[in-house]
């Protein structure tokens, strides 16, 4: 019998018969770190498991968010001039799901290899989460 136990520093633990299992392990994490509002439970319910490689993923994932978010606002800035050409530019974001898709990937066979087009930019970013890892 598989029960679903209680929350321990946010990340789920299950227990099954004598033995627990903690499932925020450091994979989980960069897996969930690409899947847009995901990021936050990768980020708080993992601080305990990670390591270089998630906090990795978590960068790249950061990155792609905040990305992907501002070029929905750069979408609606030009649909206020024009809403055909936002429509067209709108296919855009494909890019994003593209690159999300790319980043589980990666994070599943446990490759650190930066996204394509926008990875590099973001390993030198977001140093608090590099701070985070020290201070544990």
């Amino acid at each position: 019998m598989v029960v679903l136990g209680k929350v321990f520093d946010l990340g789920l633990e299950i227990f099954v018969r004598t033995k627990k299992y903690k499932i925020m392990n450091p994979k989980v994490q960069s897996i969930l770190s690409y899947i847009g509002i995901l990021w936050l439970v990768a980020y708080f319910g993992g601080k305990s498991e990670r390591n270089d490689f998630s906090a990795y993923h978590l960068k790249q994932g950061l990155g792609l968010l905040l990305f992907s978010f501002l070029f929905g606002v750069a979408i609606n800035i030009v649909a206020i001039v024009s809403s055909s050409l936002a429509g067209i530019l709108s296919y855009g974001g494909i890019l994003f799901f593209i690159l999300m898709v790319l980043g589980i990937i990666n994070a599943a066979n446990d490759v650190k290899k930066p996204l394509p087009l926008l990875g590099e930019m973001f390993d030198r970013q977001f140093p608090f989460l590099d701070k985070e890892k020290d201070l544990n």
